[in-house]
């Protein structure tokens, strides 16, 4: 999967009726199915039950299982409420029988109010600065550890550009944030703006919980801690386009108990917040 019609294709569910629909998965390098294809494919599974006038404002979801990477997984959609303004969708997802994942998400009506917003760091370095996941990939492949190498050299529809790339030579101990540009690949000038957001969507579970590992990175990372998302949630402000990178801001108030939270927002390069997103993920170090 290289570009955003393969992504497009990959979350666009197949009805089976009901309020039922059925999708399949791609591995992003782990040997479970990615949170964020879970997500992205629930939400598109609710916008099928939803007027065309709503749009998502706000979901909330619990991972429950690890998901099976060679078998569909189903959906249903209850329809919890439509009023005046906002309808309330819950998503179930199930493989053989057994439910994986949790989703309640609200959809609102558009409508004017007073407005806002947080300001993005206009000192971070800027995309143009910044080698991506496979310029890291073609300069240090062969100094790089396996699992790492292995997880880069996966065809994304994505290109990333973390602001601060650590040595895995020599780990330290860094600040509890992570700041990562991204830009989809591929033609995307007619994309919808709920398409947009379930893509949105997929991208927000990548590279969360590094900010939640940053602060014990000297002695811990991916290989020797188990890790999972346990729950995410998401705010959806204002319209964007893909038409150029937007950063993904994130940091830890706290890890804990074997669980990690990060939370942060999405903008657009000028400094338009498209969303906020908050995770807890179990941070398990392996004995």
């Amino acid at each position: 999967m290289q570009t955003s019609k393969e992504l497009v294709d990959l979350l666009d569910l197949t009805a089976l009726g009901e309020n039922n629909f059925s999708g399949n998965s791609y591995t992003i390098g782990s040997p479970h199915v990615f949170g964020g294809q879970v997500l992205a494919q629930a939400v598109n599974a609710a916008y099928r039950t939803i007027p065309e006038n709503r749009f998502i404002n706000s979901l909330h979801s619990y991972f429950l299982e690890a998901g099976d990477l060679t078998v569909p997984i189903n959906y249903h959609v209850a329809e919890m409420r439509n009023g005046g303004s906002f309808s309330t969708r819950r998503v179930t997802a199930s493989q053989n029988g057994k439910t994986i994942f949790i989703m309640a998400a609200s959809f609102h009506i558009k409508e004017d109010g007073f407005e806002h917003q947080t300001a993005i760091d206009k000192s971070i370095k800027q995309p143009e600065e910044l080698m991506s996941w496979e310029d890291m990939l073609v300069q240090f492949g062969d100094f790089l550890p396996k699992s790492t190498k292995a997880f880069l050299s996966i065809k994304r529809p994505i290109e990333f550009k973390p602001v601060r790339v650590p040595n895995p030579m020599e780990p330290k101990d860094l600040p509890a944030n992570e700041d990562v540009w991204f830009r989809l690949k591929g033609d995307h000038k007619d994309l919808d703006i709920r398409t947009k957001q379930e893509i949105l969507t997929y991208i927000s579970d990548y590279n969360v919980l590094n900010a939640a590992f940053n602060s014990n990175a000297s002695a811990h990372n991916f290989g020797n801690t188990q890790t999972a998302s346990l729950d995410h949630s998401m705010w959806f402000f204002r319209e964007f386009d893909f038409n150029d990178w937007m950063l993904f801001s994130a940091e830890s108030p706290n890890a804990f108990g074997a669980r990690g939270l990060a939370k942060g927002n999405i903008f657009t390069r000028d400094g338009k917040l498209v969303a906020s997103f908050a995770q807890e993920g179990l941070m398990r170090p392996k004995k």
